[in-house]
Formats: structure tokens, sequence, C-alpha cells
């Protein structure tokens, strides 16, 4: 066997050149983590800020424990915890879709749980908390996962916890067990969760500790909590793809690429990429709404800017940017997916078994003549992907409705009728799963590693129903933790009040939506773009953050400083 084929045997399962590289990468750590040398666990005290939503008396009387617990008062770290608790259990899991950055929060937590108290893993997210699936994490463990991208050291799933017997089912696997803590990583819909499970093992002294996980970055709380992690690596990512598409149009100079990237709901991510390259064309899903466009509105739009960019700049290339969850944002559109849900809802049983054509005459005659008028006009495969089954949380499957497609049909037709000698090339991509799993940003990796240290802590420090934060990027760190409560508010699904955190969403008033606003007149009259390539995790933007955290908080430049 030869040196190389040596090399390139060992090289396989995540053992590349580069991911040796990132596990000897010293990790960023807010310095109050190190105040007497070693990283430690720390204490917190209460500040004097209460988080209220529109339904906080709803929200005190139906989770009264912990909500007479913290007060609903935001916690802030004040210095080594001499005292932390010994002999603890504390159960980690993954819950919904992977980010980068995850397996450094299970690293920060082994760190600050120290050699007195004990790490166990929950193999296969909410699922297999059910089947108490738990297994021990070793410094072995956590040594071959630091700083690498994915979930795949524990796994993840989408169940939703909701049942009484399920309930009862991770309570007794958790007192079966001997578990103290519980740390559930994930988006708005886990803390969702994780309130939920705090209120209901209050009694039973298992605490609940809850770290934001989303790509999607709309799991924000101003300056206590200015993103989620994943996001910046994320962004940096499709950025990267988006630039690069960006430098082919004028090289080949005959295409539109239609781009729809992931985000569910929010916005932030197609702004954040928009900063990052400066396309013709970028949609906000929050503008949409806000205006109350139509769909012939937006086509229109684009339209308009083809035809001006072939006609006055001979420009017969372009790149549109496309939010994810656009489609529920057109008023139109939002008011027959919300008949849609409600219907689906009610007559499930009846429409089990039938199939997509039947499915689409069952429906189309329980809607209202507007919305049945609408439905009707859509092509066949926008109805088939509007008739999928909702996730376990109610929501409709965005990422599988091609609205990029729909797009690009509709922008052709209406120019040729506004002027049939514009040249009309297109492609059309979804990035989303590229996004995902790929290794942290520096930014993420170490925001990751210090929730990590922040969960832990408040475990040790005897809190529960609290989510774990990092703030203040660009002045060493602030280490904080919010009550899971505060952020409740009551929402329809599936047919039902049920009460969640709700959404961050882009504002139309904030600097980088304005600082956006002001450019994109400009970036369609002409190419202005950018390609900001690869991320790093050491170089001359290792240390950069997202434009939008830097913008909208005030920073003075895009570095954070741990």
């Amino acid at each position: 066997m030869s040196k190389l084929i040596k090399k390139l045997d060992d090289m396989e399962i995540n053992n590349s050149l580069f991911e040796i590289a990132i596990r000897k990468l010293e990790v960023p750590v807010v310095k109050i983590f190190k105040a007497s040398g070693a990283i430690k666990p720390v204490t917190f005290k209460q500040e004097d800020q209460t988080l209220d939503t529109k339904d906080s008396d709803a929200v005190k009387r139906a989770f009264y424990k912990t909500c007479e617990k913290t007060s609903n008062k935001v916690l802030r770290a004040m210095g080594t915890n001499n005292n932390p608790a010994k002999g603890m259990k504390v159960a980690v899991l993954f819950s919904g879709g992977p980010a980068a950055g995850g397996h450094n929060v299970i690293c920060g937590l082994k760190q600050a749980l120290g050699s007195e108290n004990t790490l166990l893993g929950v193999k296969a997210g909410p699922k297999g908390l059910l089947a108490g699936n738990f297994f021990e994490i070793t410094d072995s463990g956590v040594e071959r996962i630091l700083n690498t991208g994915g979930f795949d050291f524990l796994g993840s799933d989408r169940t939703k916890i909701k049942t009484s017997a399920q309930f009862d089912q991770v309570r007794t696997h958790c007192k079966k067990n001997n578990i103290n803590g519980l740390v559930v990583i994930g988006g708005d819909d886990s803390n969702t969760n994780a309130a939920v499970l705090a209120e209901f093992l209050y009694d039973d002294k298992i605490q609940v500790i809850g770290v934001p996980k989303t790509i999607d970055g709309d799991l924000q709380v101003g300056d206590l909590m200015p993103v989620s992690f994943g996001f910046d690596t994320a962004t940096k990512i499709y950025s990267e793809l988006v630039g690069n598409i960006l430098q082919d149009t004028p090289s080949s100079r005959k295409y539109w690429h239609f781009i729809k990237l992931m985000g569910r709901s929010a916005s932030h991510v197609a702004l954040e990429v928009a900063l990052q390259t400066n396309p013709a064309i970028c949609l906000i899903s929050e503008e949409v709404q806000e205006k109350q466009m139509s769909l012939a509105q937006i086509v229109e739009e684009i339209s308009r800017i083809v035809i001006d960019r072939a006609k006055n700049k001979k420009i017969n290339h372009g790149v549109v940017v496309i939010p994810e969850g656009i489609i529920e944002f057109i008023p139109e559109m939002r008011r027959l997916i919300d008949e849609l849900n409600n219907d689906m809802a009610q007559y499930r049983a009846q429409m089990d078994g039938m199939n997509l054509t039947e499915k689409h005459r069952f429906v189309q005659d329980k809607l209202s003549e507007q919305n049945s008028r609408l439905y009707a006009s859509l092509p066949v495969y926008i109805q088939d992907m509007l008739m999928l089954e909702r996730d376990s949380h109610g929501n409709l499957q965005v990422s599988q409705i091609p609205t990029e497609r729909l797009l690009i049909n509709m922008v052709r037709k209406r120019i040729k009728e506004l002027d049939g000698s514009v040249p009309f090339g297109t492609n059309s991509h979804f990035f989303g799963y590229e996004g995902r799993c790929g290794a942290p940003s520096l930014f993420d990796a170490a925001f990751t590693f210090n929730l990590g240290l922040t969960a832990a802590s408040l475990i040790l420090d005897r809190h529960t129903g609290y989510m774990a934060a990092v703030s203040d990027f660009d002045k060493g760190g602030s280490i904080l933790a919010i009550p899971l409560t505060g952020l409740l508010n009551i929402e329809r699904r599936q047919g039902n009040d049920e009460m969640v955190i709700e959404k961050a969403l882009v504002t139309l008033d904030s600097p980088a939506f304005r600082y956006f606003e002001s450019r994109r007149k400009i970036w369609a009259s002409e190419d202005r773009f950018t390609s900001p390539g690869p991320r790093q995790m050491w170089g001359p933007v290792s240390n950069q953050i997202p434009m939008t955290v830097a913008l909208n908080r005030g920073y003075n430049d895009l570095n954070f400083n741990f």
C-alpha cells in the first residue's frame, strides 16, 4: 500500500485535513467563563427587565409554577460559580432541522459540567426522549465532534411532545435514568416544547433549559438575543453559492437565475444573503405582506426590471432571490392557506385514503368562492404541494412548494405580453440543505460553545424554564438567560389556539432592511454584485458576523471579539 493510499484511507469518516485542523482550533470564550483562569460555570443574578407578551396573563395561568419561579425576569451571569451542583445527570437532545454548531453546544455543556457531573445524549431527538434512548457522552466523544458540522452525533427529528401520555413517558424515562436536567436544542417550536416540559417536570425537580437553534434567524429577542445559532454559517454558505452564480451571469450573459433560499417563514436569510451579494432582485416576504402585494404585482415588478435591464443596459441576465416562505405572505395566498389548514384539520378523517385528485375535488368544494377560484387558477404542481401533510407543528411544508418555478412561468408569460423581443433564459435553484450541516463558521463555533457553557451553568445554578443566550457580540459578549414563558403568545395552529414562541420576522423599519431598501434600485439597474467567497475559520473575514445583526444592533464593525 502506497503512502498516498494509506493517507486517503485514514481521511475517511470525518477525518479530512480540514476536519483535523478545525478540531485543533481554539474556540473563543466569553471572558466571564475564564475569570478564574480555567473555564468554569457561572452563577446568575436576576435583572430588573421583565419579558411580557400580549397573552402574558393567560400564560401565567397556564405556567404558574415556572412563572412564579422566574417572575419572567431576565438573568445575567455575574461571576464564577464557586459552589456548583454536583452529582447531576443532564441529558441533551437536538430537536428539528440541523444547524451548524450544534456539536459545539454539546462540547460546551460537557466542559462546564466537568468531571463531577454526567452528560447524557438523547439519540434521535424528541422521539428518542420518548423512548428513553440515552447514552453517556465521554471526553473522547466531544473531542471528536468539536467544531464539526451536522447533528449526526445525536441525530434529530421533528416529533412534537404534546399529549398527556407523551409527557408521562418523558417523566418516566427521566426518573428511571435519574435525570436532573434536560437541555433542548431547537427553534421556536422546540423551545416552546421546552417551556411546557419545564412546567410539567417542575415538581419532579427536573430542570429544563432551551438553546436557540435555527438557520432561519427567526428566533430573536432584540438586544438580549440578536440571532440564533446556525444562521451565520448557513447565510455564508448560501452567499458563496449565490455569489458564484452572480459571477457566472455576466460570463454566460444569457440567464436569469431564480434562487429560493431556505428560511421557513421569515426573510432574514434572504435579506442577509442580499446584503452580502447585491443581487438584481431580492423579495422580502414581510414587505409583500405589509404592502399587500398580490402575486400579479410581484410578477409585474420582476418583469419590469428584466425588461428595463435588457432595454436600457443591454443586460439579459440577473439573479432573483426568493424567501422560502413567501407564498404564505402574499395576501390572497395567505387566506387560501389558512382556509386549507382549517379544512384539512376538520376533514382529516374523511380525506384519509383519498388520492391527490380526489383531495383536490373535495377541498375545492369546501373552500369559499373566492379561495376556490384562486385554488383552481394555480398550476396543478402548486395545488399538489398545498395539499401536503402539515408538519408536527401544523406548518405548511413551504420548502416543497416550487415558488421559484411558479414565478419563472408567470414572469415569462408577462414579459411576452409587455415586450416579446426581450430574451428570458432561466434557471431555478433551491438552496436549503446545503447550508444546514456545514462546519460552523468561527462565529457559530464560538457562539454555540458559549451557549453550551451557559446552559450547563444555568442547570448547575439550579434554574429551569430559561433559554440560554449570548449578546453584545461586539463588546466581549454578555451571558444571559431568557425566561421561556416571557416569550409565549397564543396562535392558531391546526384549528386550535396554542401557546407558542412567536417567530421574529424582518421589520421594515430595521436598519438592515432600510439599508437594503436604499441600495436595491441601483442593484436592479446594473450589476453591482459581490462574491463573498467561502466561510473561513481563520483568515481575513473569519471573525465576521451577520451583516443584519451588526446593522440592527448598531455595531461599529462586522467583527465579534470574544
